[in-house]
């Protein structure tokens, strides 16, 4: 049977449509209906705590703008000098440099732990030895506090002693310094991020998968579905709106991860794992200069939400129908 039929099946069988392209009944659609007495009931109650949770988080937003165009520190908010403390931080090399690692840290946390997740979601579906216990300890690396996994993960690479240089001093690659050496240093961290965040991605697309009707994978295996097909054809595009949450949500947590690399290395060495969140911590709390350092919180919020818009927006084109 030609590629192109089988694929046509998959396709009919995944929105609901018989081979012989009859789809279900039609049901009609729905009038629209005024917002019911019920509906603004829940409103009334919700509205209070709505109206705080703007409230605490507004506030908070507002004056950090005010001090990212004002020259002060953490006790005087010093003078207004517009959007200088922009253009001074667009203009710094430092701003730079952290901006590469973070596209590279977002990049390879995003899908490395996508994939893994998608690979560990997929084989939980089929019957595993002791399945209760082995999604038990994947999820352990999330679980575990982060300070823990950092301490831990110091105690295997920081230093010459530690396992993971002894074992590669004993297979001829000498003297190896994950996190003295610059390269090896980002390597580490970005590794340390999929570690830490797959178990997460894991549960999302096992989730997703979940709520994808098998009978739609009989169906076209009937019509001579090879596993790729309906892997690519059926179960990619039923999951594509979890993915697509997925990624946003991990792109949030990744440029916001503050922790995961200053427990790991602190920025260093010679600033190469510093992220934007990092530069903006050390920029306030460590060189008092709050104006440039808020700057850089604004330009990474900036970012996040035009990244955040443009996944969003490839949601609301996916059709599962």
């Amino acid at each position: 049977m030609a590629t192109s039929t089988i694929t046509n099946r998959i396709e009919k069988a995944r929105k609901g449509v018989g081979v012989s392209g009859q789809g279900a009944p039609d049901q009609g659609r729905k009038k629209k209906k005024g917002i019911s007495a019920r509906a603004w009931t829940l409103f009334a109650f919700a509205f209070p705590s709505l109206f705080l949770l703007v409230l605490l988080n507004l506030y908070p937003v507002i004056y950090a703008g005010i001090q990212s165009v004002r020259d002060g520190d953490l006790i005087d908010p010093g003078n207004f000098v517009g959007l200088k403390n922009y253009t001074d931080v667009l203009t710094q090399p430092s701003f730079w440099t952290a901006t590469r690692f973070t596209i590279i840290f977002t990049i390879v946390g995003v899908f490395g732990s996508w994939l893994i997740g998608l690979a560990l979601a997929l084989l939980l579906r089929t019957r595993v030895p002791a399945g209760g216990l082995f999604k038990v300890l994947l999820l352990l690396p999330w679980v575990v506090p982060v300070v823990v996994s950092a301490t831990s993960w110091n105690w295997l690479v920081a230093t010459p002693q530690s396992p993971l240089p002894m074992l590669a001093n004993a297979l001829g690659l000498g003297n190896v310094l994950f996190l003295a050496d610059p390269v090896l240093a980002q390597v580490t961290v970005c590794v340390f991020k999929v570690w830490v965040s797959f178990p997460f991605m894991m549960m999302m697309m096992a989730s997703a998968l979940a709520a994808v009707d098998v009978n739609v994978y009989e169906a076209a295996k009937m019509d001579g579905a090879t596993n790729w097909q309906s892997f690519s054809h059926i179960t990619m595009p039923m999951i594509s709106r979890s993915t697509y949450i997925s990624w946003i949500l991990m792109t949030i947590f990744c440029v916001n991860d503050f922790p995961t690399i200053f427990l790991l290395t602190g920025g260093g060495p010679v600033d190469a794992t510093t992220s934007l969140v990092v530069l903006s911590y050390r920029t306030v709390f460590q060189n008092f200069q709050t104006g440039p350092g808020v700057a850089i919180a604004f330009v990474m919020t900036l970012v996040l939400v035009i990244v955040s818009v443009v996944l969003y927006r490839q949601i609301r084109k996916v059709n599962i129908e």
